[in-house]
């Protein structure tokens, strides 16, 4: 043997077969590229559109937030999985489910929040029904 050739290797690297796993997941990304590039140019268009001091609040807030809030938006958070968990079956359920629960949950946490947004979705959901009282009311008139 010669101390300056090196011997041609005889192995070969052979890349090892995707799994399905993986092969779902490639699968998931290549169809969700195009609506996670319509998410960061409206990000984008959101962030100029607010501009960095509200996002800079947000981020102070975050950064020094009151007392007790992070047990507070870990129950919510809780409610809202433990309404996924429930809600099995019909994708009505999956949305309506834990937005209720997160909803409850946060109303105890904060009950004068909670009363007024009450109030003021009462008093729309009142003028949507009355709305849709005069259109039926009107229609049935006519015939």
């Amino acid at each position: 043997l010669s101390l300056y050739s090196s011997p041609t290797p005889e192995t070969k690297y052979v890349e090892s077969p995707q799994t399905q796993l993986e092969e779902g997941i490639s699968r998931l990304r290549h169809v969700m590229e195009p609506y996670t590039a319509w998410c960061q140019v409206s990000w984008l268009y959101i962030i100029s559109a607010f501009g960095s001091d509200f996002f800079s609040v947000g981020y102070e807030f975050l950064q020094n937030p009151p007392a007790g809030f992070y047990p507070r938006l870990g129950v919510i958070g809780f409610a809202g999985i433990v309404g996924l968990f429930l809600a099995r079956g019909s994708k009505i359920k999956k949305l309506v489910y834990p937005a209720s629960l997160m909803a409850v949950s946060a109303s105890m946490y904060y009950p004068q929040q909670a009363a007024a947004i009450a109030k003021v979705t009462g008093t729309q959901l009142y003028d949507w029904s009355l709305q849709g009282y005069i259109a039926v009311e009107s229609l049935w008139k006519d015939n």
